[in-house]
């Protein structure tokens, strides 16, 4: 179990409920600042998860923390013929929902408000499962992960996209002095809420990555589970099987 982490220490809310508040809160200027923070390396790490997707030949998909539907959009280029973007924002779903009718894809991507660890789908609903930076956020990891087990089909495909720690030298200094100093300062300079940053990089340092997130996995009852470390380890790409 990994500590908990909340974006507002001052607060007496749930997890979930200020996550919600403080998505709300930075949803107008996530986009283009998470191209910032991230130097854009996000795109291909995307990317890469689409082609893991793609591999299963998908009719139906969720991709659960969807936020602004980057990756529900980018899911139109599999096979699938139904997309459900799922979130508790609802200010990140509104910025994500008018990206989806400029482009013309509200008859293939439904974005949906609700909540990860209590999916309001049937058993066995989907053929495969995505989430990108999202799973720390959950309020409790394995009620979340078992609930994303649950509606998968038999033999569908979880793949998730998280941040993680990089262990080698130069790497995991320079990564702990962007995310523990940068990133937050650049959060604070261009962000309304000044401590959601600092909550995004903290969140990151104290989350399961690599095996243990693996083991993890296994012990909800997946199977055929597999990691990837991206960018020397700045993060990883998971996948899982039902």
């Amino acid at each position: 179990m990994s500590k908990t982490v909340t974006p507002y220490k001052d607060s007496d809310l749930s997890k979930k409920v200020q996550v919600a508040q403080m998505f709300d809160n930075i949803s107008k200027e996530y986009d283009s600042l998470n191209r910032v923070i991230s130097f854009g390396t996000d795109i291909a790490w995307r990317k890469k998860v689409i082609q893991l997707v793609a591999e299963t030949h998908p009719e139906k998909v969720l991709d659960i923390a969807t936020g602004t539907g980057d990756l529900a959009i980018m899911l139109t280029k599999t096979s699938a013929k139904t997309i459900i973007g799922l979130d508790i924002s609802a200010g990140m779903l509104s910025i994500g929902t008018q990206k989806i009718n400029k482009l013309n894809l509200s008859d293939k991507i439904e974005m949906v408000l609700g909540d990860s660890e209590n999916m309001p789908y049937e058993t066995n609903s989907f053929d495969a499962v995505t989430v990108a930076f999202g799973i720390r956020n959950f309020e409790t990891l394995e009620k979340g992960l078992a609930e994303i087990l649950r509606v998968l089909k038999p033999n569908g495909r979880l793949v998730i996209l998280e941040t993680s720690v990089p262990e080698k030298f130069p790497f995991k200094q320079f990564y702990n002095l962007y995310t523990k100093r940068i990133m937050p300062l650049i959060g604070k300079m261009f962000s309304k809420d000044k401590t959601a940053y600092a909550y995004l990089s903290e969140s990151a340092s104290v989350f399961p990555y690599g095996k243990k997130l693996k083991d993890i996995l296994i012990k909800t009852g997946f199977s055929s589970v597999t990691f990837e470390p991206q960018t020397f380890g700045a993060a990883t790409i998971y996948t899982a099987q039902k």
